[in-house]
């Protein structure tokens, strides 16, 4: 996962700080050394790097600070306020026309992205409310037109096309008439890359931005390619003028470089993040949070933002009813299970949670299969064992043990857990009606 060596190195080099009381000059000294090498080696520009370290530094040598009671919590939030600048202290969002369509092109290089994420982003903007229609504008490229269109019916977005004998000129144009005719209020136009930059390429772009418009042009970047991402942002910006970017890849291998310096160094603001394979796997891009995730404050908000969209109201309020009148069974544990999974790994969600650290992480086995192997098991049931687990006798036992391929103890430790879960929830619907009878009484008054 991106930044996880960094977030790590960063969090030790800081914590040497907070163990003292009292702090000096050459205490800052030692901790911005290794600050500066973490970040080096999580592939920052090195005039970034230089720039951060300065920064940090002459605030924490401040009065403010070297007189702290907290001194290291101080700098903390130093780096912390740093981090956030560096990355552009707030999420900037798509800037929308007054008079629809709003169009947004996608550029950059071939293998980067663009296909996907405009589908990614055709759905993260239907999702608010939007009417988004994909343009398939890589007429070079072999399938890419295919590929949009399963983009597009997978994002449930219609994808306008003419073949890859007209220009991509023309073809901008011609879908801009057909999203008004259709009333659609977004047009995304997915673009060729290449290779590498090359004249022919930018050429064009700058074509397609002439005849269009266009409101954002959004330049599609991988991550995982480190230095060479923040220097492709700087010469499409030279040559077109962006107005932000997509970092894809964040959930890879990546060391975070990308991030920390593309708008330094190109000036230009991260509006989204890639962060999987699927394709609701696209977050706005929010420094402050991001922030916080590396130094191991957590983030909660995007937590709770991720059990929010998880998690069906109508749905909750009728485990809600079953909890209190104690009709839990499992096929509502099947349901939690199906909006648990939709949040994303768990080791994704631990790490949005506060004081929750990589190290500690590491300590935990986290295994998202069990929770496959639990579903399994589930489903194997018929419709009355979900119903009615007590029914589960030895041989009954043997045959869904079978069906999922697990062992009958495996298949055993579910189904006890499970008969504790419902005690304890009985225990909560009793106090839940006491509480709604008003005549809640803690044991120990009498």
């Amino acid at each position: 996962m991106a930044f996880e060596n960094l977030s790590d190195k960063l969090q030790n080099a800081l914590a040497k700080l907070t163990g003292k009381g009292k702090l000096n000059e050459k205490d800052i000294d030692m901790a911005m050394r290794e600050v500066r090498l973490a970040l080096l080696e999580a592939d920052v520009n090195f005039k970034v790097v230089k720039d951060f370290v300065k920064s940090v530094k002459e605030r924490a040598i401040g009065k403010d600070v070297m007189e702290s009671l907290t001194p290291g919590q101080q700098v903390i939030k130093i780096v912390n306020d740093e981090l956030k600048n560096l990355m552009g202290e707030s999420e900037q969002k798509i800037h929308f026309s007054s008079k629809p369509p709003t169009v947004i092109m996608l550029c950059g290089l071939q293998g980067a992205g663009k296909t996907t994420h405009g589908g990614k982003l055709a759905k993260h903007l239907k999702s608010t409310g939007k009417r988004p229609m994909l343009v398939a504008c890589d007429i070079y490229r072999p399938a890419a037109i295919k590929q949009l269109e399963v983009v597009g019916s997978k994002a449930e977005v219609p994808v306008f096309s003419m073949g890859d004998k007209i220009s991509p000129v023309d073809i901008s144009k011609a879908a801009i008439e057909e999203a008004r005719r259709n009333g659609n209020d977004i047009v995304i136009i997915d673009t060729a890359g290449r290779l590498h930059i090359d004249d022919t390429l930018m050429k064009e772009l700058q074509e397609i931005k002439s005849a269009v418009e266009p409101d954002e042009i959004l330049l599609v970047v991988d991550a995982m390619t480190g230095q060479d991402a923040v220097n492709v942002a700087k010469e499409f910006n030279e040559t077109l003028d962006i107005t932000g970017t997509i970092l894809t890849k964040l959930d890879g291998d990546a060391r975070g470089g990308a991030a920390l310096s593309i708008r330094a160094v190109a000036k230009k603001p991260i509006k989204f993040i890639g962060t999987g394979e699927k394709l609701d796997a696209l977050e706005p891009f929010r420094p402050d949070r991001m922030a916080s995730r590396i130094l191991g404050m957590g983030d909660v908000l995007s937590l709770i933002e991720k059990a929010e969209s998880a998690m069906d109201e109508k749905k909750a309020r009728e485990l809600e009813e079953k909890i209190l009148s104690q009709k839990y069974d499992f096929n509502d544990f099947l349901d939690q299970l199906d909006q648990m999974k939709q949040m994303g790994p768990l080791e994704d969600l631990l790490k949005m949670i506060p004081g929750v650290n990589n190290k500690a992480l590491k300590q935990i086995n986290i295994d998202d299969k069990q929770i496959d192997r639990i579903e399994a098991m589930i489903r194997s049931m018929t419709e009355k064992e979900r119903r009615n687990p007590e029914i589960i006798n030895p041989s009954r036992k043997k045959r869904i043990a079978a069906g999922a391929g697990v062992s009958p103890v495996e298949l055993n430790k579910l189904l006890k857990q499970f008969k504790e879960s419902k005690k304890m929830m009985k225990q909560m619907g009793k106090l839940g009606k006491n509480m709604k009878r008003g005549n809640m009484r803690m044991p120990f008054f009498k």
